[in-house]
């Protein structure tokens, strides 16, 4: 139950909104499988971030945050967030109706591939603490945007909280990558969080009324440095 009190010519009035206990469940669920606890593995992957540092491309929290926007509203953020909403829409298939396989071709490199792969692996394996006749119907490998969205339609999680929330897991895992690596320290990644919540919004609101027809990236820096990354002599990150 949420309170929400506003006072209009001296009178005060309380607005009750109350969420059914269903509505609490699927919050709950999708706070816990994109939390940061949640066993993906998130922390072990830069996404390209790391060489970028290396090349001195990424500095400062300014440099981040133009990065990171990029990445969300017009580069591989924005294909995840497509491709989770597609596999929401086909959960009745358990590749999220052949999305996976497009999803595995849009990796631009090995290291990307692996990324995305063994995060969906992990994801859908720790999705066995859920029951469910629909849950248990999932498919065990999946790119980690399909086993989200495809997770999240078949517990019944609306699709754009689903995105909203995957794209701050995404934002919130090379924020962290970046405060150890450049270094930045732990109020300037709050404040890169913060700057990025309006792209992560609008970039979520658009993906839920995208199709695969809006798929593209224009990030190109991005994925020449994940290519680059993984020739690098000495590296923290598997990505």
């Amino acid at each position: 139950m949420a309170l929400i009190t506003a006072t209009t010519m001296g009178i005060r009035r309380t607005a009750i909104t109350i969420m059914t206990d269903a509505q609490e469940r699927t919050l709950l669920r999708l706070m816990t499988w994109l939390s940061p606890a949640f066993p993906v593995g998130a922390f072990s992957y830069s996404h390209g971030i790391e060489r970028s540092i290396e090349e001195k491309t990424i500095g400062d929290r300014a440099s981040l945050v133009a990065w990171l926007g990029d990445l969300i509203a017009r580069g591989s953020g924005w294909n995840d967030a497509v491709l989770l909403a597609e596999s929401w829409r086909q959960s009745g298939a358990r590749d999220g109706g052949g999305t996976a396989e497009l999803a595995e071709a849009l990796a631009g490199s090995r290291e990307r591939y692996m990324e995305t792969m063994l995060q969906g692996e992990a994801f859908l394996q720790a999705l066995r603490q859920w029951s469910g006749e629909k849950l248990d119907r999932i498919a065990d490998q999946a790119p980690y945007p399909v086993a989200v969205g495809v997770a999240a339609a078949s517990s019944g999680i609306e699709l754009e909280p689903t995105l909203t929330a995957y794209l701050h897991a995404f934002v919130s895992n090379l924020v962290q990558a970046a405060v150890r690596l450049v270094p930045l320290g732990q109020s300037d990644g709050v404040a890169a969080i913060a700057a990025l919540e309006e792209t992560v919004l609008a970039t979520a609101g658009r993906a839920a009324v995208s199709t695969l027809d809006d798929l593209g990236s224009a990030a190109f820096l991005s994925e020449i440095v994940a290519m680059r990354h993984e020739t690098q002599y000495s590296r923290v990150f598997r990505s």
